[in-house]
């Protein structure tokens, strides 16, 4: 066959299709999709409930497979994780098209809103362990011990023998003993008095509704926070 033949011979249809544009475009989105959806995903931390830990408008990486197999989160982690009803009405399922569109695609690129209740939150006790408050110096136990809480920001006011556990009224730091309930985890924001979190609605009775706590799911875990990525001044590992 001469070289003009062979110059004109047209290429099999599956070297045409992996060729063009759209599939190369096509494949990128899915390889994306596939790492943002079961590797790390970035995630718009959308309320100062963590600060000084992370700032509102942070990006921060969410690790996907930090908790797959037998890995469970541990005290101390800081998670993202879809809220239950139990933290608030969902979004209404007539929400505007463009409001929905640029949400999906916030929660999608990290850079952006994102879901409603989708939260990021800090976990202080896991299932099956016992937290309350307070110690003598108002600090929070878990099973028992007092634990270091060095990330909290502005944290309620505690004064011994005048705003305690038991005075009246008395401070919104102190919370009735609870055991953490299987496949659940208190978690709880750095921003301690501006944090509606897990025990929000039991603080400062001494004897509220058990329905008053709120619980991270396993099922709901999205994954670990693990490094604020922007802003780029802020970058650092969590």
């Amino acid at each position: 066959m001469s070289e003009d033949a062979a110059s004109t011979t047209p290429r099999p249809l599956w070297r045409r299709i992996t060729g063009s544009t759209w599939f190369h475009l096509i494949a990128a989105f899915i390889v994306v999709g596939a790492l943002l959806s079961f590797v790390a995903k970035p995630y718009w931390v959308p309320s100062g409930s963590m600060e000084q830990t992370l700032q509102v408008g942070d990006r921060v990486l969410v690790n996907r497979l930090a908790y797959v197999g037998d890995a469970h989160p541990g005290d101390g982690d800081i998670i993202v994780f879809d809220a239950d009803e139990t933290w608030g009405a969902h979004a209404s399922a007539d929400e505007n098209p463009i409001k929905g569109a640029l949400r999906w695609l916030g929660e999608v690129s990290g850079f952006g809103p994102s879901g409603e209740h989708t939260l990021i939150k800090r976990v202080i006790a896991g299932p099956g362990q016992t937290v309350s408050c307070c110690t003598a110096d108002g600090r929070m136990l878990v099973d028992g011990e007092p634990i270091d809480e060095h990330y909290i920001f502005e944290d309620f006011p505690f004064e011994a023998g005048t705003l305690d556990c038991d005075t009246t009224p008395m401070s919104m730091r102190c919370l009735p003993e609870v055991t953490v309930p299987k496949g659940s985890y208190l978690v709880l924001g750095d921003h301690r008095s501006n944090s509606a979190d897990g025990a929000f609605a039991c603080r400062g009775q001494k004897d509220p509704d058990p329905g008053c706590w709120r619980w991270a799911h396993d099922d709901d875990v999205v994954g670990r926070a693990v490094v604020i990525l922007f802003p780029f001044d802020r970058w650092t590992g969590l």
